[in-house]
């Protein structure tokens, strides 16, 4: 649009008029006229469809209008106005919101809208209720540089809702923890207490915004979006300040009572434009004491050409081709032959049967085999242990399955401190019986009727050692590995229970397949009879206390534990005789086991010093006593963690390093998980990783309480039990497929992490600026 300057037609010029100074005039007239045609090009005047946009959605009883207007543009307020372009639908009488002041040269004294605001216009329609109506949107603006539009007139088409049929849908959705309200009452359903909107601002961001009706309020820290689009990944949600409120069942958070605004940064794979379809996740409350469940709504936005472009890959990828371990089992689960998942799983298992979690059931079933009686021949050894690790390996797959079908987190339970006490006091129990103190043998009766079934007295040895082998089943749950993470989430996910079972049967057989070869070589490594096996039944009750230990240094302090360990060890060195005086002409045994009593005892020894002067270490028990020079001798440090216990705080913690630049790392902890205590102490101590994390933002999640915070914390991504680690480039995006599952070596760990690190630096970079 070019300005004009007209002059008026006023008749010849008189002579004695110099006309020298009216040239001049309208030379600069002209001059100015030309420049301000040109300055206004330079600013890129926008058509209205883009200055003025906006979405209409239906409540069911009114039209929600959410406009959303470009700075340095304006709407008039008394140019604004609505009609129905359907035969039916009749608009009622509508109070468009107050504007900001505007004084106009050609107006007067104005009101007008700037940036966003809302009209709600109630209607009525006749029956029966049509699907679609038109709503006729009739405005003018203009813009800051001095142009006005012309006059417009858009139709725009909304899908109607029925009214009572979502008011009915939204009552029976409504919870309320202070008891049975008795029905809806005053409240409004959930759609009509909180309306989320969802706007373009541009090619690489969105508007998220959400209509707070007068006497609710919004979670902040339940407020979340997902896309499942391969050509767009959302950034962090850029959510304003809260206000601060003190909630009996969620504690101090931020709450929002008014209208809420929050920027969404989009990074894209491709600029043509689209349309994206978000899922937004919210809940929220009536200051009157109802609350609403967490609800999901998905929105549509038409998103402009794109900005910016980066890389991007389908759902699950990362933009590198990097899979997860994991996500390799659950794809090969899921499409591979049975035979296949059989087979790799079983190898999987065989592999996981070496690792602190799964070598503990070696003493379990040998003392089991070593009190079974002085003659185990090897056909007894092995179906001893066969009997075991069926018990372990239907018992592991029939909670697994469960705990993937209803979401329990198994991990936790099981390891809850009177789980382990109950474990500890079967094994103290068990190594007493080793020792002699007792016969542990079934009730006479039961044994009678076993015997007549099976015509074999040892029948109740074999269901005790199934029994045991269900119970130790439970002692596995200690430790995620990847194929434990893949079958999971395969039976979460698509819910087949066939497939997935199947790979855990075969992941405990893997694990099991250890133990039979234990069993059938009992015959020959155990002694036939005599003293011998005394003094072997003996050393498993030793085995069976210190499984003991094992399983209370999850709850206990770390000195309490290097003390128990110290006390016996100590007395397993005196069992050996590390104290007693070798009688003349002592055989080489003799003096073996003299030997390595006693360094059993000093070591012993060394353990309850350590631990009197706080030490936790069992392999450098008095590292922190001084000595001649009295300084204390320097510990291993490991990394230096940002404890993060909710989705806001973890939130928070993304958003400040997205805005130094920098990725994040953010590690799930327990107490009770072995592996996590493994990478704490060989792996993050180790100076390539923490020289491969030196520009990392370290983050660490303690789900040890497994409180609700906690769960809520392993449910956001997914997480089956830690130990589980995550990464995020420098955007607050998380790196899908680098996620480290169980335990990793130092040197395993440093190159996955100068990976995932250097690719979300790289994947960064690459953000180009498109023509």
């Amino acid at each position: 649009m070019t300005a004009r300057l007209r002059i008026p037609d006023r008749g010849p010029m008189p002579a004695f008029v110099d006309s020298r100074p009216l040239r001049f005039l309208l030379t600069l007239l002209s001059a100015l006229a030309t420049s301000a045609s040109a300055w206004s090009q330079e600013q890129e005047l926008i058509p209205p469809s883009e200055a003025y946009q906006y979405v209409v959605v239906d409540s069911g009883e009114a039209l929600e209008i959410d406009w959303a207007i470009e700075d340095g543009y304006y709407l008039y307020k008394n140019k604004l106005s609505f009609e129905s372009g359907t035969d039916g639908v009749r608009l009622a009488d509508y109070t468009l919101p107050e504007g900001l002041h505007h004084e106009d040269e050609f107006f007067g004294v104005q009101q007008v809208y700037r940036d966003r605001f809302f009209v709600t216009i109630p209607y009525e329609a006749d029956s029966p209720r049509p699907d679609l109506a038109t709503l006729v949107i009739r405005s003018q603006g203009c813009a800051d540089i001095g142009i006005c539009f012309p006059p417009q007139v858009w139709n725009a088409e909304v899908e109607l809702v029925s009214a009572t049929a979502g008011a009915s849908n939204q009552a029976g959705a409504l919870s309320s923890p202070f008891g049975n309200t008795g029905g809806l009452g005053d409240f409004l359903p959930v759609d009509e207490a909180f309306r989320p909107y969802l706007l373009p601002i541009d090619g690489n961001t969105v508007e998220l915004s959400w209509q707070v009706a007068p006497g609710y309020y919004l979670y902040k820290d339940k407020i979340s979006a997902r896309t499942s689009s391969d050509k767009v990944q959302l950034g962090r949600i850029d959510l304003p300040a809260g206000e601060e409120k003190t909630d009996e069942y969620f504690g101090t958070t931020e709450v929002y009572h008014n209208d809420v605004f929050a920027r969404l940064p989009l990074a894209r794979a491709t600029p043509e434009p689209m349309t994206l379809q978000v899922d937004v996740s919210y809940q929220g409350c009536a200051d009157g004491g109802i609350c609403f469940p967490p609800v999901t709504r998905t929105l549509s936005v038409e998103l402009p050409q794109a900005t910016a472009t980066q890389t991007l890959s389908a759902p699950g990828d990362s933009g590198s081709g990097m899979v997860s371990e994991q996500d390799r089992l659950a794809a090969l689960i899921g499409n591979a032959s049975i035979l296949a998942v059989i087979a790799t799983f079983f190898g999987a298992g065989l592999l996981l049967a070496f690792t602190p979690c799964v070598l503990p059931m070696i003493p379990i079933l040998s003392g089991i085999i070593a009190g079974d009686g002085d003659k185990v021949s090897p056909a007894r050894g092995f179906s001893l242990a066969l009997s075991y690790v069926m018990g372990m390996a239907l018992i592991y797959t029939a909670a697994g399955i469960v705990a993937a079908a209803i979401g329990v987190q198994l991990q936790a339970v099981f390891n809850a401190p009177w789980v382990l006490s109950l474990f500890a006091a079967l094994f103290v129990v068990l190594a007493l019986g080793m020792f002699g103190l007792f016969d542990l043998q079934m009730p006479s009766a039961i044994q009678s009727r076993l015997a007549g079934v099976s015509g074999k007295q040892k029948s109740g040895t074999i269901i005790g050692a199934f029994v045991m082998g269900a119970l130790s089943s439970l002692i596995v749950t200690a430790c995620v590995a990847p194929p434990l993470v893949a079958t999971l989430t395969v039976i979460g996910q698509t819910g087949d229970m066939l497939r997935g079972g199947t790979a855990l049967f075969a992941l405990s057989l893997g694990m099991g397949a250890p133990l039979l070869a234990v069993g059938a070589s009992a015959g020959r490594l155990l002694p036939s009879a005599g003293p011998w096996m005394v003094a072997i039944k003996n050393a498993f009750g030793f085995m069976m206390l210190g499984l003991a230990v094992w399983m209370l240094s999850r709850i206990l302090p770390g000195s309490v534990t290097l003390a128990l360990t110290g006390v016996l060890v100590f007395m397993a060195g005196v069992w050996l005789g590390g104290l007693t005086t070798l009688p003349p002409g002592a055989s080489d045994t003799q003096k073996l086991a003299k030997g390595s009593g006693l360094l059993a005892v000093i070591y012993g020894a060394a353990l309850l010093l350590g631990a009197l002067a706080g030490g936790n270490d069992p392999v450098r028990p008095l590292a922190g006593i001084g000595f001649a020079s009295g300084a204390a001798v320097e510990e291993e440090h490991g990394l230096a963690f940002q404890r993060v216990k909710s989705v806001a705080d973890l939130e928070r913690e993304l958003d400040k390093a997205a805005a130094n630049g920098k990725t994040a790392m953010l590690d799930f902890y327990a107490d009770w998980c072995v592996s996590c205590i493994e990478m704490e102490k060989y792996t993050f101590t180790d100076p390539t990783v923490q020289q491969a994390l030196a520009d990392t933002v370290l983050l660490q999640a303690d789900v040890t309480a497994n409180d609700a915070e906690d769960q809520a914390l392993l449910q956001h991504f997914g997480v089956f039990g830690p130990p589980t680690i995550i990464f995020f480039d420098s955007n607050g995006l998380q790196r899908n497929g680098f996620e480290v599952v169980g335990y990793m070596k130092a040197a395993q760990f440093s190159e996955h992490v100068r990976q995932a690190v250097g690719a979300a630096s790289a994947l960064t970079a690459q953000t180009t600026t498109s023509d």
